[in-house]
């Protein structure tokens, strides 16, 4: 065996026994879980006009079309109200289960299930974040996303405990492959978006942006149109996008990037949910964009430990000695210490 092939070799042998962006992921699955709940929190007021047996779409009609399209959704099972509203409210449960970090990856793989079921029973309100949900949920059920910002009852303990050994070593490459599938396919969506976007004539001619802040649905009164009114703004908005897209995979590629490319990914969608509403879509694909900040996240938290102590310890007795933080906090800042790697 050559000396390259061994090198690359003992390279994945270390990848493979270390758990990577466990942060990141933590975090992918905290905001994930708030989307979802706030989808159904936004709509409760008038969920049975929308989604209700007797709402805006009837349910037979809403039946034949799960049937034709050979999927499923739990409000199809009955037309009684008292179902509804049943699956409904264990749906929102479900989702604040999985933003406070309850339940593990069994109370993830329930969410799923609901909010397929609810996002089929009301197409017409989805923006674009429900597909990469749909995609990046089961990704996660691979990785170690209770681990931090979770609230830990210690029966997942309990359980890995008596999983043997042989087993209990497939974690880190599991999780590892969970981390890299949901990396791969942010960048997918960036460069079929991207190159999508290339072949557009509006977009060759930088002139897109002006057109879609015009549309009443994406528009923001007030300041779409500062924005859309300067040709300079149009003009730079337009092509940035479109280089931004293409070449998003390759600043991830490189570690020293790996963080800027992520942060203007962020600022990017953060954009987009303000300036056009699509604050689903754009908080999807935030939190998936966290997988590559989890080791500056990390690096964050270390450094922002001391203050968080001192603050806990001010005004209490003896508060000259640092303090332990509670918990959950203590866990998250004490192994981050490392910043980690994507």
């Amino acid at each position: 065996m050559s000396a390259a092939v061994r090198k690359l070799v003992d390279v994945l042998d270390g990848a493979a026994g270390r758990h990577i962006s466990v942060l990141g992921v933590s975090g992918t699955r905290l905001l994930l879980g708030f989307v979802g709940f706030m989808y159904y929190a936004s709509q409760y007021g008038d969920r049975r006009y929308l989604f209700g047996p007797d709402g805006v779409l009837p349910w037979g009609e809403f039946t034949s079309k799960v049937h034709e399209a050979g999927t499923f959704s739990l409000y199809t099972v009955s037309n009684s109200g008292a179902w509804f509203e049943f699956v409904f409210h264990a749906g929102m449960l479900a989702a604040l289960a999985v933003t406070l970090g309850v339940g593990g990856r069994l109370g993830l793989a329930v969410h799923w299930v609901f909010l397929w079921s609810v996002y089929q029973r009301q197409p017409v309100l989805l923006d674009g974040g429900d597909n990469l949900a749909y995609l990046v949920i089961p990704m996660l059920l691979l990785t170690r996303c209770y681990d931090r910002f979770a609230i830990s009852g210690g029966f997942a303990k309990k359980v890995s405990s008596r999983v043997p050994s042989v087993l209990r070593s497939l974690s880190a490459p599991l999780h590892n492959l969970g981390v890299v599938a949901i990396a791969l396919q942010i960048c997918l969506v960036y460069v079929v978006s991207g190159l999508c976007k290339v072949q557009g004539k509006m977009w060759q001619d930088g002139t897109a942006l002006f057109y879609i802040l015009r549309v009443s649905e994406f528009s923001l009164p007030g300041v779409s149109d500062l924005v859309y009114e300067n040709d300079l703004l149009v003009f730079l908005g337009t092509y940035s996008t479109t280089i931004f897209l293409v070449y998003f995979p390759l600043g991830v590629l490189v570690p020293q990037l790996r963080p800027w490319a992520a942060v203007a990914s962020i600022g990017f969608h953060v954009s987009i949910g303000v300036l056009m509403g699509l604050t689903g879509f754009a908080l999807t694909m935030v939190a998936c964009d966290l997988i590559f900040l989890s080791g500056a996240l990390g690096v964050a938290m270390a450094k922002t430990a001391p203050l968080v102590r001192r603050l806990q310890s001010y005004g209490r007795p003896g508060r000259g000695r640092p303090e332990k933080l509670p918990g959950a906090a203590t866990a998250a800042v004490g192994k981050e210490n490392v910043p980690e790697k994507v």
